[in-house]
């Protein structure tokens, strides 16, 4: 579990429950999980276009989950929210499952991709994936109060000095950059399981916004370190326990939580949002 070669896996798992839980609190804050289940998708299609060139898979999955957020802001000036997130969905997947069949991929290989796999990060990508982080976390606090105050009272969004279409794009690109840098341990369909029940079952304890990012990503570490220990007890997929464990951790915070996911006017109250900006 702690050998050498397993190192990397703990760096990494530590690093994506750290921002995941930070951006997962927007995701749910802003009732946006369908998204953040569609841009693994596009990520997805990114494995399979760099096991097609033959280069490394997190560029494919940085450079296609990037392209997957600017898609799908493309296509929500033009049709609704949902519509426009499956349909960049239902695209990405088909591109994914194309470059897959044209590369010559093993069935282990697209079966990690899928629900993720111990060993899916070597070390030599450590620093990249801290780096992005690094970015993560300074965009992400840069622009903390008007993304919160967008996803609260979404009616003072005029009177803030960064437009709503632009924080929108933001975000994407945030989620975006989360999903690039935790597919590889956690699979492509539950990177999402990461980034919507760690906050929401913070949200379920406590209706102060500051306190619930950071306890959105003390959970989201603890679901993950329990998540990789099992699975190298049990060689079975970490991503299967991190779905588990996050359902489990909701469920239990809905009924020992004083807040029972409260209306957004009781968060605003805590952060005084509700009075219009200067």
């Amino acid at each position: 579990m702690f050998a050498p070669y397993a190192i990397a896996t703990w760096e990494a798992a530590t690093i994506i429950a750290i921002i995941s839980g930070l951006v997962g609190f927007f995701v749910v804050l802003r009732q946006s999980t369908f998204v953040a289940h569609a841009l693994p998708t596009g990520a997805f299609a990114g494995a399979g276009a760099a096991a097609l060139v033959g280069v490394s898979s997190l560029i494919g999955l940085g450079v296609f989950s990037l392209l997957s957020a600017f898609l799908m802001t493309a296509l929500r000036r033009r049709s609704t929210k949902d519509t426009a997130t499956a349909l960049a969905m239902v695209f990405l997947l088909g591109l994914g499952a194309l470059f897959l069949s044209q590369s010559g991929a093993y069935a282990s290989s697209v079966y990690g991709l899928l629900f993720g796999q111990l060993l899916g990060v070597s070390r030599s990508e450590i620093p990249i994936i801290a780096a992005v982080a690094v970015i993560i976390v300074v965009v992400t606090l840069a622009i903390y109060r008007p993304l919160l105050r967008s996803s609260i009272l979404p009616e003072l969004t005029g009177a803030q000095a960064i437009s709503e279409p632009v924080l929108e794009t933001v975000f994407l690109i945030l989620v975006a950059a989360v999903t690039a840098v935790a597919l590889p341990i956690v699979g492509a369909l539950l990177v999402f399981s990461l980034l919507t029940a760690p906050p929401a079952a913070a949200r379920a304890l406590t209706s102060r916004p500051h306190l619930a990012t950071v306890l959105s990503s003390v959970i989201a570490l603890g679901i993950v370190w329990i998540s990789i220990a099992l699975g190298f007890t049990t060689n079975l997929p970490v991503g299967f326990f991190v779905g588990s464990f996050g359902a489990l951790v909701f469920v239990a915070s809905r009924f020992i939580g004083p807040t029972r996911l409260r209306p957004a006017r009781l968060l605003a109250r805590h952060t005084r949002l509700d009075r219009t900006p200067t």
